[in-house]
């Protein structure tokens, strides 16, 4: 009995093991979402000039043309399937211990566009943006499946990139959204309904329509609106012109029913390949700021300024020291256009501006005292909810009536070449500014000596630092005569620290 006894006790603690190890596997295996892939910025095709010239069209069978761009685009179009977590209800799982342990998911699937040959695809955010660890396969029009990892997302315009194996891929060449003109035909290519590889033809129907189905603060909406249909499973995938260029990628429908009644919308191409290039480069979008508050002009105020036309965007609200103060704009000036291109809605001078990158110049044409002039205005760096979190203001803060739609705040920046970006955010009471770290990069010298976002930079080589400017000329100094540089810097819970950062 006694050897019996041991026997049993030794498989009972082997189950034991066995149960505790597959629990364990279970809860470290289901990350809620995929990694961040480590890419590099590669080349991304671009034309502006058109398979058919205008002339040609109009002798051509639009059947013929129609088969052409397809021949040649669909290879560029590929089918995104994702797993998600999902809740007894269908919902999406909160992280808990037991959603972890006993895991329930659901399979959804969308499009994507490839942009470069090397695996860049460009999607919508909320295609994959609940994907669990190793969760989301790309099937391209041959067939052949993929992994995918995730290069980086921007909810605020329902984009994100992933990235796949491989340097030989079909990729998109990429048109001009300025050049899309309504009334002009365009193809939907993508997946509704997991039909793979459909093509659907219509027409542009209006530009820039704000339609209010992007949930973020930070929102921008510049839809191209069509009525070719799209359906449940085309996010993500390409608007083309009949020159196949991309000019746009298929984000929603309009619709009472959940399916296609005629009103399909797509972010215009040139706002998200600044998104894509910003993912790819740096893994965030670096968004410009103007530094005001705007709203469209209606008749009533167009005839209360002099304007002619009910044109532009008034300026309702300015930040002091923003872009817009600093190069001399005033409350009430009236934005008719950005970089020579009219501006007569408040989210098409938010696209206008989400294109351009911070520290770049815009070149505005304004509306003043019954005067029209031109004004160059250098952008500043967008690093709002960091300064929310230091100031102590809410993530979405209740709107009070009759305050502007759209607040932001604005940052002077700089990016260091040890791999880090600082922020100078202004205090108040005749206080020093304050210096904070906004973004660390993985791997690099600063990443790899312990620097961390959200640290205040207090002193360089035991000299106090002023303001930004001061701080640049500190390092560079110290860089050229030592090779390294000591930042004393402050974590959230003001512990203080000492990091050493040399020039290899």
């Amino acid at each position: 009995m006694r050897k019996r006894d041991r026997f049993l006790t030794g498989i009972l603690l082997i189950l034991i093991g066995v149960a505790i190890g597959t629990l364990f596997a279970l809860y470290t295996i289901n990350d809620d979402l995929a990694p961040l892939s480590e890419v590099r910025y590669t080349e991304i095709m671009k034309s502006e000039s058109p398979f058919f010239e205008d002339e040609e069209l109009a002798d051509i069978d639009p059947r013929f043309v129609f088969k052409t761009i397809a021949t040649n685009v669909t290879p560029s179009v590929v089918y995104i399937e994702t797993i998600i977590p999902v809740s007894e209800n269908g919902e999406s799982t909160s992280d808990s211990f037991w959603n972890r342990v006993i895991p329930r998911r659901a399979r959804t699937v969308g499009s994507g566009v490839l942009i470069t040959s090397d695996g860049y695809i460009l999607t919508n955010n909320h295609v994959i943006e609940d994907a669990v660890d190793k969760g989301i396969k790309v099937v391209l029009n041959d067939k052949r499946e993929y992994p995918a990892k995730v290069v980086g997302l921007d909810p605020s315009t329902d984009l994100a990139v992933i990235k796949i194996e491989g340097g030989n891929h079909s990729a998109i060449t990429v048109g001009n959204s300025e050049s899309v003109d309504v009334g002009e035909w365009v193809l939907a290519i993508g997946n509704p309904f997991r039909l793979r590889s459909t093509v659907t033809a219509g027409i542009v129907s209006a530009l820039s329509r704000d339609v209010q189905i992007i949930d973020d603060n930070f929102r921008i909406e510049s839809f191209i609106q069509t009525d070719a249909a799209i359906n449940k499973g085309n996010s993500g995938g390409a608007l083309v012109n009949t020159s196949g260029q991309l000019v746009g990628i298929n984000t929603a429908i309009a619709s009472q029913s959940g399916s296609y009644q005629g009103y399909g919308f797509a972010v215009p191409v040139n706002l998200a390949m600044k998104v894509a290039t910003d993912l790819i480069e740096f893994g965030e979008v670096r968004r410009a700021l103007l530094g005001v508050s705007i709203a469209s002009v209606d008749y009533n105020r167009a005839v209360d300024i002099g304007l002619e036309e009910v044109k532009g965007v008034e300026i309702i609200v300015i930040t002091e020291n923003g872009a817009a103060f600093e190069a001399g704009l005033e409350l009430g000036d009236v934005i008719l256009e950005v970089n020579g291109v009219e501006v007569n809605e408040s989210n098409q001078l938010q696209e206008k501006i989400a294109i351009v990158r911070p520290g770049e110049k815009v070149e505005l044409t304004i509306w003043r005292d019954g005067e029209e002039f031109n004004q160059f205005v250098e952008l500043k760096m967008l690093e709002q909810q960091q300064i929310n979190d230091l100031v102590g203001i809410p993530e979405s803060p209740q709107e009070e009536e009759n305050e502007p739609e759209v607040f932001e705040l604005d940052v002077d920046f700089h990016e260091f070449d040890l791999g880090f970006r600082v922020i100078e955010v202004p205090v108040q009471n005749g206080q020093l500014n304050q210096l904070i770290i906004s973004k660390v990069y993985k791997y690099s010298e600063a990443w790899n000596r312990g620097l961390k976002k959200n640290q205040k930079v207090i002193s360089v080589d035991e000299i106090e630092v002023e303001d930004l400017e001061s701080l640049k000329e500190l390092i560079i100094e110290n860089l050229n005569k030592n090779k390294s540089v000591t930042l004393e810097v402050l974590d959230e819970d003001n512990a203080r620290g000492y990091v050493e950062l040399k020039d290899n």
